[in-house]
């Protein structure tokens, strides 16, 4: 059996049977719930009727004086009401008193005059200063016929000197009890066919689920790089789940292509250390042997340079938390930048100029230190000597302009990758390939994303942040740095 079919079964059956259990006990709660409350309505009628009935029981004139009266015009009323959209016509109570001794004064239904009640058990509790109610079917088969009486002591100066008892069918309310099962009963088939409808839809939406997670489980086995599906609950655990196992596999796969590129950029420089360490062994001029020692030292500090950015981008492409973001207001935080950076080439000075206005971005400091670290020793290494390398900031753009040969029109979809560079101004050098790839990371992080552009002689690189806040107000920091040391970070 379909898994679908299996999960709208179970759902159906759970609910059905829920549902008939909690119509029955609905539906047999109604009559009583009804009867006490009319029980209740009595119980106040009695005892105001009992008040209004003490002073003719004194004086033994119940049935010829003023309440007798009174109660006989109450019978004969004319009576038009709309109660609910049921209409009313008769006028239901019956009452009457008796003595001390329970025998009955004064009867409304003009049956029980004269006759001994004292047994009945409405009248018997009264007397004896308990609550006195019963209900007794006129016809004892038919459970319509039923009567409730409620009695209420008739007093003197704190004595019971008889019992009021009013009666009231049980059937004039039978058609509330009939209106409320009815709605009841109709309300529970659309609770019912509520449910199926949300059964449907849940059996649905787990299917679906499924599904989903099926594909992206095949797709994963044929090799397609496929975004993990979004899923909630343990459905989305699972997919989560099977995201981790797919990145270990893609782990490996990471590792090996690391250590193929690694091993190509590492070439070089092992190869020129190799030759220079060779060549060092022989008797050499002291011109050369200095020439050779520092091919030595710059291969070196290319190797160091290398493992660095190697590890940096490693840690930030397995960050798997988002950057801890806080506002950085730009003017101030790249004058701090200028301050603390300082910049220089072997043969001559390159000033840095900051220009920015009062925007502020939502960034993480350290990150955003590392990465303009990284552009600005890319753009004083492809600078000519005094040339300038600008930092500007613009409505939460933050870019870095140099005035270099730039790159060709090929490589310019290329930076950012891993281990792709071009040739430095001098013809010969290159870098890493990663300071960019750094940077492109960073931003990912910070769910912005880094956009280069050739503008004219030089490079201009422009940081978008996903987050900003802009401020009218418009500052210009210009300055100029002495050369000095390589860019922190």
């Amino acid at each position: 059996m379909h898994l679908g079919i299996r999960l709208l079964f179970g759902f159906f059956l759970i609910t059905g049977l829920a549902g008939f259990f909690v119509l029955r006990v609905f539906v047999t709660e109604v009559k009583p719930s009804v009867r006490e409350v009319m029980e209740d309505m009595m119980v106040d009628t009695a005892n105001l009727l009992a008040e209004i009935a003490a002073d003719d029981a004194l004086a033994g004139t119940l049935a010829q004086g003023r309440f007798a009266a009174q109660v006989n015009q109450y019978t004969h009323r004319a009576i038009d009401a709309k109660i609910w959209g049921f209409e009313k016509h008769t006028l239901d109570y019956r009452v009457y008193v008796t003595n001390a001794k329970g025998i009955v004064q004064f009867d409304s239904a003009h049956v029980a005059a004269g006759q001994d009640y004292s047994q009945w058990r409405d009248v018997a509790l009264t007397l004896r200063g308990d609550y006195g109610a019963r209900s007794s079917r006129q016809v004892q088969a038919d459970d319509t016929s039923g009567v409730m009486y409620v009695a209420a002591p008739v007093m003197h100066q704190g004595q019971i000197i008889g019992s009021l008892t009013v009666a009231k069918p049980t059937a004039t309310v039978q058609q509330f009890i009939d209106r409320a099962e009815h709605k009841i009963m109709v309300s529970g088939v659309w609770l019912l066919a509520l449910s199926a409808t949300v059964g449907v839809l849940v059996t649905l939406w787990v299917v679906w689920s499924i599904r989903k997670l099926q594909r992206y489980a095949n797709a994963v086995e044929s090799g397609k790089t496929v975004p993990v599906p979004r899923v909630s609950g343990e459905l989305g655990e699972l997919a989560r789940a099977m995201e981790a196992m797919r990145h270990r596999v893609e782990g490996r796969e990471y590792v090996e292509a690391y250590v193929r590129a690694l091993t190509h950029e590492l070439k070089s420089p092992l190869a020129a250390l190799r030759g220079a360490g060779e060549l060092l062994q022989d008797d050499l001029p002291a011109e050369d042997r200095a020439a050779f020692a520092a091919t030595v030292l710059d291969q070196t500090a290319r190797l160091q340079t290398l493992v660095e950015r190697m590890l940096e981008l490693s840690k930030l492409e397995h960050q798997q938390a988002p950057a801890k973001l806080q506002n950085v207001v730009l003017a101030d935080y790249l004058e701090r930048f200028r301050a603390l950076a300082h910049v220089e080439r072997a043969q001559a000075a390159i000033n840095l100029i900051v220009n920015a206005d009062d925007s502020s971005i939502h960034a993480d400091p350290a990150l955003l230190t590392l990465a303009l670290a990284n552009l600005v020793d890319n753009a004083v290494a492809f600078s000519p000597p005094g040339s300038v390398v600008r930092l500007e900031a613009r409505q939460g753009v933050l870019s870095v302009q140099d005035q270099g040969p730039g790159v060709p029109d090929y490589a310019l979809a290329k930076l950012g990758e891993r281990f792709f560079s071009t040739v430095r101004p001098d013809g010969v050098t290159k870098g890493s390939g990663l300071g960019l790839a750094i940077v492109r990371q960073i931003m990912v992080l910070q769910g912005g994303h880094m956009e280069v552009r050739i503008t004219g002689p030089g490079l201009r690189v422009d940081l978008h942040f996903a987050a900003q806040i802009n401020t009218s107000r418009q500052a210009l920091l210009v300055a100029a740095a002495a050369p000095a040391e390589s860019a922190p970070g």
